[in-house]
């Protein structure tokens, strides 16, 4: 997993990796961008675990568009944006934000895909987790993992004053 903000346009609004790294770790949601059938790209929010270390996991039915688009190409884009806030005075927009390139992985062993399951818990239902584990193993043979193996990332960032009170 390499961060490396070389290709960001913009060198004065760098994120610093520990920066990206929160971000990673506490942002809402990301948006998975796909290549499909015929070059057709479709893109979608969706809710995510990163394991803290080079993969994030995101979960699914077992069929659908996005598991075709994953299974004709596995190459991914993910994008997480953090604050945002538009100053109309300035005409600008305070805004953090992360992209990620990725490889999918389908098709997952039973015990990884039930700790991305746990992890998703952890992040979005902690106080509920011990009903989300028993949920998650009644829905087990329902769900899809999808591991994104992160291969490199960057951060970008603009910051005024109005940021930094939030």
């Amino acid at each position: 997993m390499i961060f490396s903000n070389s290709e960001v346009r913009r060198q004065d609004r760098l994120m610093d990796e520990s920066a990206a790294r929160i971000l990673l770790q506490n942002g809402e949601y990301g948006i998975l961008s796909l290549c499909c059938e015929d070059s057709e790209v479709y893109g979608l929010p969706i809710n995510y675990a990163w394991d803290g270390k080079e993969s994030i996991y995101l979960h699914c039915a077992q069929e659908g568009r996005k598991l075709r688009c994953i299974d004709e190409n596995p190459n991914v884009s993910f994008c997480v944006v953090g604050r945002t806030q538009v100053i109309s005075d300035k005409f600008t927009t305070e805004y953090e934000s992360i992209i990620l390139s990725c490889l999918t992985t389908r098709n997952l062993s039973k015990d990884i895909k039930m700790k991305a399951l746990s992890l998703l818990l952890d992040k979005y239902s902690p106080m509920d987790k011990a009903t989300g584990i028993e949920y998650a193993e009644n829905s087990f043979d329902r769900t899809e993992i999808i591991r994104l193996e992160i291969r490199h990332w960057s951060g970008k960032c603009k910051k005024l004053k109005s940021l930094d009170k939030q």
